[in-house]
């Protein structure tokens, strides 16, 4: 009859295999975390340099970045999230970084390539209020009028308080 084997493996032998795992599938930071949590020295936690990225691709990708930024700051988004709160025009939510996509710039005569240095053009407006700008001005075009109950609309011509001069003065 064999005798089972009661002794505890020890804790690390299977550390070089996941290690190997985790270099092949490109997680090397993976298994550094994994050695930390049970009990590796130091030495296993720093990259060797085979893992460390050319300088040169990396003054590429800083560079590229660098510029992209500088593209967006001008854009008219950009100058207007500086020009104005971060504030729906129309709903007055307020905003913050986190959620800072959800703000958009509407332009008020609705011609994109209208974008003046002040902003004057420009209102900031959540993505809800935007879309029902643009609805409602889709509607005005389809139908060619504001109105509403598809009637068209004339001015009005009713005048409530017109004689309310004349009975104040009568009462006193």
């Amino acid at each position: 009859m064999a005798v089972a084997n009661r002794n505890p493996p020890e804790e690390n032998t299977r550390l070089p295999s996941l290690k190997q795992a985790a270099a092949e599938f490109g997680a090397p930071l993976f298994a550094a975390e994994f050695t930390r949590h049970n009990g590796a020295d130091q030495e296993d936690l720093m990259p060797s340099n085979t893992d460390r990225p050319d300088p040169a691709k990396l003054d590429q990708i800083v560079a590229s970045a660098r510029g992209a930024a500088e593209a967006r700051a001008t854009g008219y988004r950009e100058r207007a999230l500086k020009i104005y709160p971060w504030i729906c025009g129309r709903c007055a939510r307020e905003f913050n970084r986190a959620n800072l996509r959800e703000l958009t710039v509407h332009h008020r005569d609705h011609n994109h390539d209208n974008n003046p240095p002040d902003g004057s053009n420009w209102e900031l407006l959540c993505l809800y209020c935007h879309d029902n700008e643009h609805a409602r001005q889709l509607e005005q075009s389809m139908h060619g009028s504001a109105s509403s109950g598809g009637e068209s609309a004339s001015p009005a011509t009713h005048k409530p308080f017109a004689e309310l001069l004349e009975r104040m003065k009568g009462k006193s």
